[in-house]
């Protein structure tokens, strides 16, 4: 019996391989690669209709597992959701193809301050999608102290109720923060130092557990103390949650664009195109923040939300505070020097 169960299960994992691979050709199918909750899943069934074409997702938890599973695996995907740091690298070792803005007309949608951007001039690879900041999520009614700084996430009367996430580049970050240091160091004595910060804090029992998505889940749950998250997690956490609040460190943070592109390699660089654009739209682009809390590049669908949350600058920050964050660069040579710490903090 459990051979067979077995057997049924194989051939359940060879068909789900076989239909993101395309192995029907007589199908239109778009194959994206996301982070997992971020992007309300009614529009792909929406999307699906008004073009006759099938989606298949699958999902990531951070930018290096993404990259290195596009560098080396067999499948083609046509739209990938990287950060900015990311799309850099990816342009770098032309990895990405170069977009046709005549067939993303809704890119007149969105806010210019968030075009031309650095690590893209010219948007001539990536469309704005998502932004945010990285902060303290934690539970009113077990902390008694204001959070203005990441000194907290190391203070031993936390010891077994601090979240981190699950990225080399987020939690080192944080550390070289709490240290002084930029969130792009290069300087490799500094990020031993930082290294060495969260060794300490995870032998000391402060960490409960390095994750990304389960965070907001477990924090409104009651779970957990105090957790490192993205914005748009802390946002849909605290409306889960009277208990919850959002904290930014005066000192600054990492604040961070995703954006759209379409892989080099993509079989359907027509139909990536017309998702892009898609998303674009100001109503499909407003059900995308009401489901995963993040910040909007997009106008229109900024124009629609609630003041309060509008308002509200722990979730969109003034210029002032933007000016003391980071957005964070390409580290090259350095990139896999940081995974190797990773590994070692980890114990992966």
């Amino acid at each position: 019996m459990k051979k067979f169960v077995a057997i049924l299960v194989m051939g359940v994992m060879l068909l789900s391989v076989c239909l993101f691979a395309g192995c029907s050709s007589d199908e239109n199918v778009l194959h994206i690669y996301n982070w997992g909750d971020y992007m309300d899943e009614s529009i792909i069934a929406e999307f699906e209709a008004e073009y006759n074409c099938r989606v298949e997702i699958k999902y990531f938890t951070e930018n290096e597992a993404m990259y290195a599973d596009v560098k080396n695996s067999d499948i083609n995907y046509d739209l990938l959701f990287p950060s900015d740091y990311m799309i850099e690298k990816m342009i770098k070792e032309d990895m990405l193809l170069e977009l046709d803005h005549s067939k993303i007309p809704n890119m007149a949608n969105l806010d210019e301050t968030y075009l031309d951007a650095s690590y893209d001039p010219g948007n001539k690879y990536s469309i704005p999608y998502m932004w945010g900041t990285v902060g303290i999520l934690y539970n009113t009614e077990k902390v008694d102290e204001e959070i203005t700084s990441w000194d907290v996430l190391f203070d031993e009367k936390y010891k077994g109720e601090v979240y981190m996430l699950d990225s080399v580049r987020d939690s080192l970050g944080v550390a070289l923060l709490e240290l002084g240091y930029s969130m792009n160091e290069r300087d490799e004595a500094k990020v031993e130092e930082a290294k060495q910060l969260l060794i300490d804090q995870k032998a000391k029992g402060i960490v409960r557990a390095y994750d990304v998505d389960n965070i907001k889940r477990d924090m409104a749950s009651g779970i957990g103390t105090l957790g490192v998250v993205y914005s748009g997690d802390a946002v849909v956490a605290m409306e889960d949650s009277d208990s919850l609040a959002y904290a930014l460190p005066e000192n600054g943070t990492n604040i961070w664009y995703d954006a759209v592109v379409i892989p080099k390699n993509s079989e359907n660089p027509d139909l990536a195109h017309s998702f892009i654009d898609f998303l674009c739209r100001g109503d499909i682009a407003k059900r995308n923040v009401d489901e995963i809390g993040y910040c909007t590049p997009n106008k229109l669908a900024y124009d629609m939300l609630d003041d309060e949350i509008k308002n509200d600058k722990t979730i969109y920050p003034d210029a002032e505070y933007i000016e003391k964050c980071e957005v964070f660069q390409d580290l090259g040579d350095l990139t896999e020097k940081y995974d190797e710490m990773w590994m070692v903090i980890t114990g992966s």
